[in-house]
């Protein structure tokens, strides 16, 4: 494994970290034995967030005897103060330790709700406040907007970023070496475009190649992901017969595509939005047309429940428009 120091936090983070979203899909036992294995193959940072169900819980339970080795950072998308420190007081608990390495305020979507927790009252103050208890070592931000991010750069107190970056969603360059030269930390998420990207060694290799960025946090729930991960970080230089291979992908897919990244949901007809968009890609991309049948078929709710509120479209960070894609599901299914 490789080490890169996380900006001004000076946290010496593995350039592959663990991001925490697919591990709520285990029980306790197999969390353990995933999280023991990434700690032996090299892992020393974590990812998780408050909205990620069980996933504090999972990790905090299988940290015990193992924190000091480790570095733990997680999120809220609490937006004033007195929610945050609910918050905080929650990720304190459920990771069962007395400090937590990098608090961040999670998914700030808009310049306005920027202002919001930054103002009197906002969010900030808790975290501030628990960073002078020393409770909480270091405060960054994560967002789908490049325009919060800018703006985010001028200010001194967020030390690290966290933004998606991959072979299709390469807009961030810029604003990512901007914050290089300015000692932030710059953690990618969606390092697979939410599992678009099925060619997980090259689209690792694409964002590790870059010295600027610190560390990727792909989502992992089996030992076999795992290891393919790691692997990537040995070696990060992409051939030119790999690099020809995942950019052929990444426009194949396109930009207008579903991250999985879960915030349009719930839908108030029951629809399991993104997993519309899995089945057809199965369906047009790898030539499973039955199986993606098959499964489309059980589904208690289907594209043709949607009702078009738009409720979906509200909430999603990429701005794509849904309701006009499940229209496309439909249509191929039914």
């Amino acid at each position: 494994m490789k080490y890169s120091i996380l900006g001004k936090t000076g946290l010496n983070v593995s350039r592959i970290g663990f991001g925490g979203i697919p591990i709520q899909q285990l029980d306790q036992k197999d969390a353990n034995r995933l999280i023991g294995k990434s700690i032996d193959l090299g892992i020393n940072f974590f990812d998780t967030a408050r909205g990620y169900t069980i996933s504090e819980n999972l990790i905090g339970e299988a940290l015990e005897g193992k924190r000091e080795s480790v570095y733990l950072a997680t999120k809220s998308m609490a937006r004033d103060k007195e929610g945050m420190k609910k918050e905080i007081e929650t990720s304190l608990n459920n990771l069962k330790t007395e400090y937590i390495d990098l608090y961040q305020l999670h998914n700030v979507p808009s310049l306005q709700e920027l202002e919001k927790v930054m103002a009197t009252g906002g969010a900030l103050e808790a975290l501030l406040e628990y960073k002078e208890k020393t409770m909480i070592k270091h405060i960054g931000i994560t967002s789908h907007s490049i325009e919060v991010i800018e703006k985010a750069l001028e200010y001194d107190i967020f030390e690290t970023i966290q933004y998606p970056y991959n072979a299709i969603e390469t807009q961030a360059e810029d604003i990512f070496k901007r914050a290089y030269e300015n000692n932030i930390g710059i953690i990618v998420m969606k390092p697979f475009a939410g599992g678009a990207i099925t060619n997980v060694n090259g689209a690792l290799k694409f964002i590790l190649e870059k010295e600027y960025i610190t560390c990727a946090i792909p989502g992992m729930c089996s030992i076999e992901q795992l290891e393919e991960n790691v692997k990537a970080a040995e070696n990060p230089i992409l051939k030119k017969k790999e690099r020809e291979e995942l950019l052929k992908e990444a426009r194949e897919l396109g930009d207008t595509f579903c991250r999985r990244c879960g915030y349009c949901q719930p839908c108030p007809e029951g629809i399991n939005i993104h997993m519309m968009f899995i089945l057809e890609s199965y369906y047009r991309r790898y030539n499973l047309q039955g199986w993606a049948v098959d499964r489309y078929e059980k589904l208690p709710s289907k594209a043709s429940n949607c009702i078009k509120c738009g409720l979906c479209e509200t909430k999603c960070p990429y701005n794509l428009p849904i309701r006009t894609m499940l229209e496309s599901v439909k249509d191929l299914f039914e």
